[in-house]
């Protein structure tokens, strides 16, 4: 036997675009002081867990377009032993077969759908989210030798840092409708601006996230701000996303390029985080 550090909540997942790494670049831009926290790209979640851990936040709205990344995260808050049991049975039952078997597997039981995801996760090639344009998962299996598919104390950790927490599916722009006041903090993550043609990996779901929907984030960020709401977001580091938010603070930060199925290809990059 051996003493386990006890659990905080952190990530469970692992996000294209995740910012658990980079969090300390951010620590002295975050505001003094946070009542209300909206996270309308939530991804991994990174920056929410962190505000969470480090300051006395009262209530956090938490959103995102992909249904099943949201369904997982109810499900966590509102049944995470129901999602440990099943994840325990994907640990015991995990090879390649059982994968694919899992990976083309449809249930309406939202508990099994979210284990799947969170299986799927934890096995997949690069913990990559993809879906074809039928909005099916379609990564490869990955090459672990032992994946951690199930962490009990992390998942029931996560649980209650949840309690906190409004968590539905809405598009970003919904932010506008709670959102008001100096005591509010909005984090924005969205799919990257592509660097490039062949950098454009804008889908994490069937819905891509274009142009004209970097320009419809911005207008909602100078509507925030008009009203004194305090905004950060991450993106891309290129003319067109320094030119788009030449009113507001630009900050560069260094971040790894996590992605790639060329290890070489994989080093700092520069991105920008952006603020009132």
């Amino acid at each position: 036997m051996f003493n386990q550090e006890p659990s905080y909540p952190k990530p469970f997942l692992k996000w294209a675009g995740g910012k658990n790494k980079l969090i300390q670049q951010y620590v002295s831009l975050f505001p003094q002081e946070i009542l209300h926290y909206y996270e309308p790209f939530l991804g991994g979640g990174a920056v929410f867990f962190y505000l969470y851990n480090n300051y006395s936040v009262s209530y956090a709205d938490l959103s995102d377009i992909n249904p099943e990344l949201i369904n997982t995260y109810l499900c966590i808050k509102h049944d995470v032993e129901a999602v440990i049991s099943l994840l325990e049975q994907h640990q015991k039952k995990h090879n390649k077969e059982y994968y694919y078997y899992m990976r083309s597997y449809n249930t309406d039981n939202s508990v099994e759908r979210a284990a799947r995801l969170i299986y799927l996760n934890k096995t997949c090639f690069n913990g990559l989210y993809r879906e074809n344009s039928k909005g099916d998962f379609n990564v490869p299996m990955g090459k672990y030798k032992n994946p951690q598919i199930c962490n009990p104390e992390l998942l029931r950790a996560v649980a209650q840092a949840l309690q906190i927490t409004s968590i539905e599916v809405k598009p970003f722009e919904a932010v506008l409708n709670y959102a008001e006041s100096h005591k509010d903090f909005v984090y924005f993550d969205p799919p990257y601006y592509p660097l490039s043609e062949t950098s454009n990996f804008t889908a994490y779901s069937r819905d891509a996230f274009n142009k004209d929907d970097q320009i419809k984030l911005k207008d909602v960020c100078v509507e925030l701000a008009r009203r004194g709401v305090k905004v950060m977001q991450s993106n891309s580091d290129c003319p067109f996303i320094r030119e788009l938010y030449k009113d507001f603070k630009i900050y560069e930060i260094k971040a790894p390029r996590a992605i790639n199925s060329n290890a070489s290809k994989r080093g700092k990059i520069s991105e920008v985080l952006i603020t009132t």
